[in-house]
């Protein structure tokens, strides 16, 4: 989508003129004929009659002969009705190639600009990268030698249009604003300047948008707003923005407001159709995303519906990937992956994360038709292609790249005050060398000055980074320990309870009878399932907390915490456990925390009953004094205080073989703002009680 408003750039910079198709025999010369003709073509542009723009230009280039300057004209008038007649992008390519070399061999700076500028995106949109990388390099050059205004608002948009398809964001903002600040320059006579102003404010937002910064797609949105006047196609992409911004936000009223509106822009201009489509496809992401699967599925419909009327293929591939994802939540397999691998041969090309999406829903379709191996084949793609997006945007440091633009644009500024006035100081100066001398002397050492200054600067900035690196690195450790530690607690037991099944069964099968057996193998599985249930739990909490090992506070039930915890511990058979819970007790905490803690107490009680007759663990929750109370019990061979010193002393290091030990069970408690009393005596039992404000 983001190719088409650069597209508006040049459609709206054009002049309209409302005449006939002209009598050249009235006019004298040939330049007069040749500029009356550029005007037709211009005026053909503006009434979007783009077939018959490719006639007149033909007709142009007869006429232009060996006039190299109006060659280069006709060939872009030619390759624009070519761009715009159904996305002809092939002979569009070759006309403005055609006009780029005329325009060289005339010198004429704005002709050649035009020309690379549409290059630039049409490269992009027949896949020629090679050939784009390098007229991204002459641009460079161009923008480098030139003191041409104009070419620098243009070429310096085409920059930013480049680095956004590179999803290189601080370098797209970069020239973005450079070229906006440019065409902020050029003269108040050109009517359309603000609209082109407000585009290139408007991809900016998207930038932040494809970035999830929504609150700024809006901001900058809003600054696009301010300009837009005159271009419906604009405008429409302004409400656009505003939709996606609200359908992430989750406010879908506003998101509907803009919706509507976009319905009401009348237009015959094909983009149109594509401002349309990418509206639906939004509101269908929303209400897929909220399991309004109808809904989603009305929306994504005509999305595809005029995505396929636009015959333009990134737009396509996103009204696949959406109704794709759509059929999939259906249970419409088959067709799902018929609508996802269209998608995806065009997705690799536009848009990483687009192609991720669409092979991470590929392998759960196939995956939910019992097709293992091609679910594992995408599930493999999506990984290596979420791996790539995920160290491309660690490398990314978007938020201060205005900021470092201004700072570097007000240094430009004062370098070239400092050479004006060092340039007077010379002339005042000239009559009197020896002062001279001396003044620059001094200059020298204020230079080296600064530069050892600056030095030192930098280099405690970097010491600080490291110091910062290690201490993430560190913390990074202990994360990993404290989760290789609950992984070993928590899924250890009912591991060795399957394998010691499976022992029996094969060293010892004569012990077994046909109902025991059965009975075992019965109990195999369930425990084998909750172990999977635990194993997933477990370790969807551990990528959510391997950044920041921190709570996640919300509404639980002690019901839901103790029966998870029961269907962990099922395969103790021999074991009585008891829940007591007659206030159905709700309150505020981490639940996954929680249960780790529930988890090991319980653990450790279990091995305490090793040999106990009649082991028994009751679980109770209550309320009191304005907290919330909940005790394990076990009727095992107790202890002595000494034993439980870890809960109380930080320094106190008591591990346990095979479990997480009572030292980690104080650090979660105390991350959750729990308080753990133990009472133990020997020969009956151990109570651990937590508490809770």
């Amino acid at each position: 989508m983001r190719k088409f408003i650069f597209s508006l750039l040049m459609m709206i910079s054009l002049i309209s003129y409302s005449q006939q198709e002209p009598n050249l025999s009235k006019y004298k010369t040939q330049k007069e004929k040749l500029q009356i003709w550029e005007d037709y073509c211009k005026k053909l542009i503006d009434d979007e009659k783009y077939k018959r723009l490719v006639t007149i230009a033909n007709q142009g280039l007869i006429l232009s002969k060996n006039d190299n300057s109006f060659l280069s004209k006709f060939y872009y008038y030619k390759a624009y009705g070519f761009e715009y007649d159904n996305n002809n992008y092939n002979d569009a390519v070759d006309c403005y190639e055609s006009s780029w070399k005329y325009a060289k061999k005339s010198k004429q700076l704005k002709s050649e600009t035009l020309a690379i500028m549409r290059l630039n995106y049409l490269y992009y949109s027949t896949k020629e990268f090679s050939k784009r990388d390098s007229l991204i390099n002459y641009i460079k050059k161009i923008l480098d030698t030139t003191k041409s205004i104009y070419t620098k608002g243009i070429l310096n948009g085409s920059l930013g249009e480049y680095y956004l398809d590179k999803s290189s964001y601080e370098k797209f903002i970069f020239y973005k604003i450079k070229a906006i600040e440019y065409r902020k320059l050029f003269p108040k006579s050109d009517p359309n300047n603000n609209d082109n102003i407000g585009i290139s404010y408007e991809q900016i937002a998207g930038g932040y948008i494809k970035m999830k910064h929504y609150q700024k797609g809006i901001e900058y949105t809003n600054y696009a707003k301010s300009y837009i006047t005159n271009s419906s196609n604009a405008i429409a992409f302004l409400h656009n923005n505003y939709i996606q911004c609200y359908v992430a936000l989750k406010k879908i009223d506003s998101a509907q407001k803009y919706y509507k509106e976009i319905y009401n822009l009348v237009s015959k201009n094909d983009s149109l159709l594509l401002n349309i489509s990418l509206a639906n496809r939004s509101m269908a992401e929303y209400y897929l995303e909220n399991n309004e699967i109808q809904k989603a599925y009305s929306y994504s419909k005509k999305a595809l519906v005029l995505a396929q009327k636009s015959n333009d293929e990134e737009i396509l591939m996103e009204a696949n990937m959406t109704i794709g994802k759509v059929l999939y939540k259906k249970g419409d397999y088959k067709n799902s992956i018929v609508t996802l691998k269209f998608a995806s041969k065009f997705a690799s090309s536009f848009d990483k994360e687009y192609y991720a999406d669409i092979s991470k829903t590929l392998s759960k379709s196939y995956a939910a038709l019992g097709l293992w191996q091609k679910a594992y084949i995408y599930s493999n793609i999506y990984s290596q292609s979420n791996d790539s997006i995920q160290m491309e945007s660690s490398k990314q440091s978007i938020a201060n790249a205005e900021a470092k633009y201004q700072n570097k644009t007000k240094q430009q500024k004062i370098n070239i005050l400092s050479t004006e006035n060092a340039f007077k100081n010379l002339q005042i100066k000239n009559a009197n060398r020896q002062r001279i001398l001396y003044i620059l002397g001094i200059l020298l050492i204020a230079i080296i000055s600064f530069l050892i200054f600056y030095q030192s600067r930098n280099r405690k900035k970097i010491n600080k980074k490291l110091q910062l690196l290690n201490t993430e690195l560190e913390i990074a450790n202990k994360t990993k320990a404290r989760f290789f530690s609950i992984l070993n607690h928590d899924l250890r037991s009912p591991v060795a309870n399957l394998i010691h099944f499976l022992h029996i069964q094969k060293d010892s099968p004569e012990l077994l009878d046909i109902e025991s057996k059965k009975r075992m193998e019965n109990k195999t599985i369930t425990g084998a399932e909750n172990l999977l249930n635990s194993m997933e739990d477990i370790l969807l909490w551990s990528k959510g907390q391997m950044e920041n090992f921190n709570p996640q506070y919300k509404k639980t039930t002690i019901d839901s915490i103790f029966d998870d915890t029961r269907k962990h511990f099922e395969s103790e058979e021999k074991i009585t456990i008891i829940f007591e819970n007659p206030e159905k007790i709700e309150f505020i905490t981490d639940e996954n925390y929680l249960k780790t803690i529930i988890r090991n107490l319980t653990g450790n009680a279990i091995k305490a009953l090793n040999k106990t007759n009649n082991p028994t663990i009751i679980w109770k929750a209550w309320q009191e004094n304005n907290k919330t109370h909940l005790s394990i019990s076990d009727n095992g061979i107790g202890g002595v205080q000494e034993n439980f010193k870890a809960l109380y002393d930080d320094t106190e290091v008591i591990g346990i073989k095979t479990g997480l030990g009572l030292h980690l069970i104080q650090d979660l408690a105390k991350a959750i703002d729990c308080k753990i009393k133990v009472e133990s005596k020997l020969k009956e039992g151990t109570t651990f009680v937590l508490s809770f404000k």
